[in-house]
């Protein structure tokens, strides 16, 4: 997305921002002194009227990226009480649409490094922090007009699981050289995106919007998908079918969700097998001993919307 215009006869399209802006921000409760953290990678793009400045060298319609480094610091001072990733990067976009005449469309994105409390002894810790694995990611795109667009998603998800997967009936043809199998380790890092359903800032209102909750529980639904009941689990044909099947129980859960968003790469455990028509087989491995691989993989992604009803 990018600010459009037609100069010189040619079509011209700008944009400008600051990127990385790494902040980190700590609320301490009232009652008990308990310390919440979070740290965000803040990124931040701006469509405004600032022509002049590419074609006449007049940086007055300019909002200096600085600024909006500044900003970030600013804003999350301001935030007196914990807020989630997407209601700082809506707090964002309101104020770059709304203190400057020159932005017609801001785009924040937000990654929160996944920071989790630890515990002693079984006893949450007041002040105390561990690094975890995936992110929560936020985009938001706000028009000064107010129409706005929400995407929450997950990042570096990490899943694995032994077995009840296989891969057969694919096209075969004189590259090919994968066996067929009906039984396999499954392993992947799930980016998800999903977009919410309102359009405008009149329609999330003025209250708590249980960004983090709902976080959360797509997260669990996307896992509790994945791996099935906890003795049987569920059996993947493909990584394409577990991904449609996961894809489809967010949408059937979360009526307020409107379309998601997964890339899962298949990533390779490969078999240890030692044995060679001039070597005789030392060890005898069973399927139980495995080379771990990150590259090259196999790259799947796909996306499902609701189809809106025509009028």
């Amino acid at each position: 997305m990018a600010s459009k215009n037609e100069i010189d006869g040619m079509n011209f399209e700008q944009r400008h921002g600051k990127e990385r802006v790494r902040v980190g921000r700590v609320w301490s409760s009232g009652k008990d002194g308990r310390h919440f953290f979070v740290e965000w990678n803040v990124s931040i793009s701006l469509l405004s009227d600032c022509i002049p400045a590419y074609i006449h060298a007049d940086n007055s319609d300019i909002v200096a990226t600085d600024t909006m480094k500044n900003t970030v610091y600013v804003k999350a001072k301001e935030c007196s009480e914990k807020v989630s990733v997407e209601e700082f990067a809506i707090l964002l976009a309101k104020h770059f649409t709304s203190f400057y005449r020159q932005v017609t469309t801001a785009i924040i994105k937000i990654v929160e490094k996944p920071w989790e409390r630890i515990s002693i002894n079984g006893q949450p810790h007041d002040h105390g922090f561990k690094l975890g694995s995936e992110r929560h990611t936020t985009e938001v795109i706000l028009n000064k007009n107010g129409t706005l667009q929400v995407t929450s998603g997950v990042d570096g998800l990490a899943l694995l699981k032994t077995t009840k997967s296989g891969f057969v009936g694919f096209i075969r043809d004189q590259n090919t050289i994968l066996p067929e199998t009906r039984e396999r380790m499954l392993a992947t890092e799930v980016s998800a995106s999903w977009r919410y359903h309102f359009e405008s800032l009149q329609s999330i209102g003025m209250g708590p919007l249980g960004f983090t909750e709902k976080y959360l529980d797509v997260k669990k639904v996307l896992i509790d998908t994945f791996f099935g009941p906890p003795k049987e689990g569920v059996y993947s044909p493909s990584v394409q079918a577990t991904l449609y099947d996961m894809a489809k129980a967010v949408l059937a859960r979360f009526p307020d969700v409107s379309s998601i968003q997964l890339k899962m790469p298949n990533i390779h455990f490969l078999p240890v097998n030692l044995s060679s028509k001039t070597n005789p087989v030392i060890v005898k491995f069973e399927d139980d001993v495995y080379l771990p691989t990150d590259e090259p993989h196999g790259s799947i992604q796909a996306s499902l919307s609701r189809i809106r009803s025509k009028m």
